[in-house]
């Protein structure tokens, strides 16, 4: 008896060191060769400029905030549709004027915040309106002219006009719903010590490093399949990269085209790739000389060889940039459009006739970003060719934003991302009711802002299809802007990671992610 109790103890010390060995445990939630419970993301794009959704408009903040609160709204990434989000239902209804600007919304019950406060109709009121007057998104709240808080679970918002994107612009992260009581307690620290109802809750912030997040058991969806996530910010590409191939990290947002050989010979790595709704671009800052006269405009474009940039910036991932709104974004006729060919005698005609036949001097900003870098240096080597000489002036991202905003910059290298999808989101940057904040090339055209009231306001999907076509048409004539390029997401990951679906505006729900 003995020696079998003997065999029996050894049998079960076999099993559970096979076990142990096969890696069928962890926090995946599923079978996983993965012992874990913690996502580590590395991103290189910067750190956000502020959690409170209100205050700021850039994807590194957005990142965060996607996974920390909720909107009224969200949209299916695969389809950009909007889907009901902390809005259970909405309807529309006409006011006086037979319009249909306002808008019913009854709240989902028992959401909770991460103080433990049950979300309430007062809670959405108090976002809506801190939103609705924040000058840093009034492209997207702009449209809200009051708020009314109906009960406990329902909400009435009238609308300045009738505006065919509005619930595009609700599913937006800036949109976000913040807890009354958190906002005013937290003061001027509440923007780094968020409180949301989203499935992951705030856990610490060492600035220039790292953000934590640990999930939030009592959220109100489906709870995140993880239990902790950490988002590292490692500006170095060759570091970043390093980090996800030994194993330092699960998830790279944001791979450089240079990286995807690497990625792709790597058994132990996958790439999800997607053309995005980014449009990279060089800004001329209209409001500044020599920048203020069409003709310097023009010759910087034909001065620029785009298919050259595109392939030494960018390896020849993703698409030439070709006008104003992405050629992913519905209503888009980028691709319709006559182009600025690669001209450098014409570049050179163009600035004698402006009254600069020797050339001039400027300067090229940018962020500290490897891609925007890379970018500055090639443009400043194709401007030196027709004799404007331009230095560069690379900034950390809130410093450059700040410089841009104050309208410092006569040239620079920036990105729009239509993360709504619709193209009234898309074309902001040139609306001049909103220079410096979004429309960092000061660019102004009355006739301009006239068809993009005009298609906000416009219900019928064909008209405002139009309307945007003609928008389009002159802003392209007019050049504010040069687009470089239609950015391609490549987002490199562990072979085991599973659940995750890129977001064309790479704004990824992270929750959804587990190891297998």
């Amino acid at each position: 008896m003995k020696k079998n109790r003997v065999i029996i103890v050894g049998m079960i010390v076999l099993v559970l060191l096979l076990a142990a060995c096969s890696g069928r445990t962890g926090g995946s939630g599923g079978a996983s060769g993965v012992q874990k419970d913690e996502l580590i993301v590395i991103s290189p794009t910067g750190q956000p400029a502020s959690l409170d959704p209100t205050l700021t408009n850039d994807l590194a903040s957005a990142l965060i905030i996607k996974q920390v609160y909720n909107t009224l709204f969200d949209q299916d990434p695969r389809t950009m549709e909007t889907v009901p989000g902390l809005a259970e239902r909405h309807q529309f209804e006409n006011d006086a004027n037979g319009q249909p600007t306002r808008m019913r919304i009854f709240l989902k019950q028992g959401a909770k915040f991460h103080n433990g406060e049950e979300l309430k109709a007062s809670d959405v009121k108090f976002s809506l309106d801190r939103a609705a007057t924040a000058t840093v998104i009034r492209h997207i709240s702009g449209s809200i002219e009051n708020v009314e808080a109906v009960g406990d679970y329902e909400v009435l918002i009238t609308l300045r006009f009738p505006f065919a994107p509005i619930l595009n612009n609700l599913a937006h992260t800036a949109m976000s719903i913040v807890n009354e009581k958190a906002v005013t307690e937290g003061g001027d620290e509440y923007a780094r010590n968020p409180v949301g109802t989203g499935p992951y809750q705030f856990v610490n912030w060492l600035a220039g490093n790292r953000i934590d997040l640990t999930r939030w058991d009592d959220f109100h969806g489906t709870p995140a399949r993880l239990k902790d996530i950490t988002i590292r910010y490692i500006n170095d590409p060759a570091t970043a990269l390093l980090e996800l191939e030994t194993g330092g990290a699960d998830l790279l947002l944001t791979a450089l085209p240079q990286d995807l050989s690497r990625i792709q010979s790597d058994s132990n790595l996958q790439l999800f790739r997607t053309l995005g709704l980014t449009l990279n671009y060089l800004g001329l800052n209209g409001s500044r000389p020599p920048f203020n006269d069409l003709r310097i405009r023009q010759a910087v474009a034909y001065a620029i060889d785009n298919q050259a940039l595109l392939n030494a910036v960018f390896q020849g991932v993703g698409n030439m940039g070709r006008g104003p709104l992405s050629s992913r974004v519905w209503a888009s006729v980028a691709n319709q459009l006559p182009q600025y060919d690669y001209n450098p005698d014409r570049a050179r005609e163009l600035l004698a006739e402006a009254g600069f036949p020797n050339g001039f001097s400027t300067t090229i900003f940018a962020s500290d970003a490897a891609e925007r870098k890379d970018t500055a240096e090639i443009v400043r080597s194709m401007l030196s060719r027709v004799n404007i000489n331009a230095d560069i002036q690379m900034l950390e991202w809130a410093t450059y934003l700040q410089t841009l905003a104050s309208g410092g910059a006569p040239i620079f290298v920036h990105t729009w991302v239509t993360i709504t999808g619709d193209p009234d989101y898309g074309l902001a940057i040139y609306n001049s009711r909103d220079p410096g904040t979004v429309n960092r090339a000061f660019y102004t055209n009355l006739n301009v802002d006239r068809l993009l009231d005009r298609g906000r306001m416009e219900t019928n999907v064909a008209q405002r299809q139009e309307i945007y076509r003609e928008a389009q048409q002159l802003i392209h004539s007019d050049l504010p802007l040069l687009p470089l390029q239609e950015n391609e997401l490549l987002i490199g990951a562990r072979s085991y990671v599973r659940g995750f679906t890129i977001h064309p505006g790479g704004l990824h729900s992270l929750w959804t992610i587990y190891f297998e």
